[in-house]
C-alpha cells in the first residue's frame, strides 16, 4: 500500500515537472538553432564586460561607420543616428549608371523593401557614388521611378568626401572614379551591405546573385532573432 502511494506521488511529480523540462529543452534548442553571423572589419578587446547567464564576458569593440550627414530624396538630412536600433541594408548606385546590373540591384532592393515594409526595425539606403550629379531633386524623380519611399528606403547624396569616406572607410567596399581614355568612369562594388542594430557590418552580398540575395533575406531574419536572444540574455 505504501509502495503504491509512493509510485503515485512519483508519477504526479513527473507529470507536473515535464512541461517545464520540455520548455527548457526547447528554449535551449531554439537558442542554438541559428549560428551567429560574423562581424566584419577590424576589432579589439575592450576593458569593459557584459554578463551572459551570470558569466562575465569581455566586450569587443567592432568596426562601425563613422557618423555622417547626408540628404535623401525628400531633401531630409539623414545621419547615422537615424538608424540606431535598426537593421540596415545598403547598396551603391548612380542615376546615370542605368545598366542592367543597376536595374537588377534596384529591383532586388525594392523586393526586400516590400517584404519588410511593415517591419519598423529594417531599413534600406542606397548611396549615390555620383553626388555631383545626383542632387536631391534628381533623386526625387529617380525614387519615383524605382519606388523608393523616403524614410524606409533612402536614396542618399552629399558632398563627395563624405560619401566616399562612408563607402570606402565605413562600409569597407570599393567605389572610385577612373579615367578610361578621355572619359571618367565610376567603378564600384555592386554589393549589398548588411548592418545590425549597432551599425556593425554583418554581411556582404552580390546584388545580381539570386543565391546571395536569398542568403541576405535569411540573414536579416537571423539578425532579428539574434537581437531577441541577446535581449533575453541581458545584453
Amino acid at each position: 500500500m505504501k509502495s503504491t502511494s509512493i509510485k503515485k506521488i512519483l508519477i504526479l511529480v513527473t507529470i507536473l515537472a515535464l512541461p517545464g523540462f520540455l520548455y527548457n529543452i526547447l528554449k535551449e534548442e531554439g537558442k542554438n538553432r541559428y549560428k551567429p553571423l560574423p562581424v566584419f572589419g577590424p576589432k579589439k578587446v575592450a576593458s569593459t564586460f557584459h554578463s551572459v547567464r551570470g558569466v562575465q564576458v569581455p566586450d569587443t569593440i567592432y568596426h562601425t561607420p563613422a557618423d555622417f550627414k547626408l540628404i535623401n530624396q525628400a531633401a531630409d538630412t539623414i545621419t547615422l543616428k537615424d538608424y540606431d536600433g535598426r537593421i540596415q541594408i545598403i547598396s551603391l548606385f548612380y542615376t546615370k549608371g542605368n545598366t542592367v546590373s543597376v536595374q537588377i540591384a534596384n529591383k532586388a532592393m525594392k523586393a526586400l523593401e516590400t517584404t519588410y515594409g511593415k517591419n519598423k526595425v529594417v531599413s534600406f539606403a542606397s548611396l549615390s557614388i555620383d553626388p555631383e550629379n545626383d542632387t536631391p531633386e534628381v533623386l526625387k524623380g529617380y525614387a519615383e521611378q524605382i519606388g523608393a519611399k523616403a524614410g524606409k528606403w533612402n536614396l542618399l547624396t552629399g558632398d563627395s568626401t563624405s560619401i566616399y569616406n562612408l563607402i570606402n572607410k565605413g562600409l569597407l567596399v570599393d567605389a572610385h572614379k577612373e579615367k578610361v581614355g578621355a572619359e571618367q568612369k565610376f567603378v564600384y562594388s555592386n554589393m549589398f551591405v548588411l548592418l545590425d542594430y549597432q551599425h556593425r557590418i554583418r554581411g556582404y552580398y552580390e546584388a545580381t546573385s539570386d543565391e546571395d540575395l536569398s542568403k541576405l533575406d535569411d540573414e536579416i531574419k537571423v539578425l532579428i532573432i539574434e537581437e531577441l536572444r541577446n535581449n533575453n540574455d541581458g545584453r
